[in-house]
């Protein structure tokens, strides 16, 4: 393993950016909501930041739980939690940063959609960002096939919601915050599309709601 891997571990390079503009900080409190096995998590562990995490996976969570008494032994098992982002049990407003990682296009339907992003947004401090990336259609629109709603097919055979520009930049007016960067979609051959979406809740005012 080089040391760079060792560092970062397979962190999301869109991520990565962030921190290189320090958006992210030490000392921040930042929550993985979706977090998987931890990979973007490597880092932030080995550079003491409060990190937490939730996953629907129970396997997940073991893991993560296990990098973490690894790189952070200071962080107790409960700050990861086996848990859906509709229904995490953390307190409203915890979170400086949220981290969304391939986890929004799961969602089976508008409803679910709506209710995986509000319990993710509802982590967010006022101020704090939340750094997402999800699969769209941006850039794919003559290769995906409409399943159901937004539910789509992939070239690449999978099955996924997909967002587009305009829904995201309804979706962050609606949330009440502001696109920190432009959007930025990544096309993979033709086969499938990710979005990154980065956005600041308003310290002040009450979203309109979603």
């Amino acid at each position: 393993m080089t040391e760079l891997q060792e560092q970062f571990g397979q962190i999301d390079i869109y991520l990565f950016d962030q921190l290189l503009r320090d958006r992210l900080q030490p000392g921040m409190r930042v929550l993985d909501a979706g977090c998987g096995s931890g990979r973007n998590l490597v880092y932030l562990l080995r550079a003491g930041y409060e990190v937490y995490g939730a996953d629907a996976d129970r396997v997940s969570i073991e893991s993560v739980r296990r990098l973490a008494a690894a790189l952070a032994p200071r962080l107790p098992p409960d700050n990861f939690r086996l848990e859906r982002v509709e229904a995490l049990s953390f307190p409203d407003h915890f979170a400086d940063v949220v981290l969304s990682s391939a986890v929004l296009h799961f969602a089976r339907d508008d409803e679910q959609f709506v209710a995986m992003l509000g319990g993710t947004w509802r982590m967010l401090k006022p101020g704090g960002m939340l750094w997402a990336r999800l699969a769209s259609s941006i850039g794919t629109e003559g290769q995906v096939r409409r399943v159901a709603g937004r539910r789509h097919r992939l070239p690449d055979g999978t099955e996924r919601y997909l967002v587009d520009e305009s829904l995201l930049v309804e979706l962050t007016g609606k949330l009440g915050g502001e696109l920190l960067d432009p959007l930025k979609t990544t096309v993979v051959q033709r086969q499938r599309s990710m979005t990154t979406w980065v956005v600041r809740k308003a310290v002040s005012g009450t979203p309109a709601g979603i």
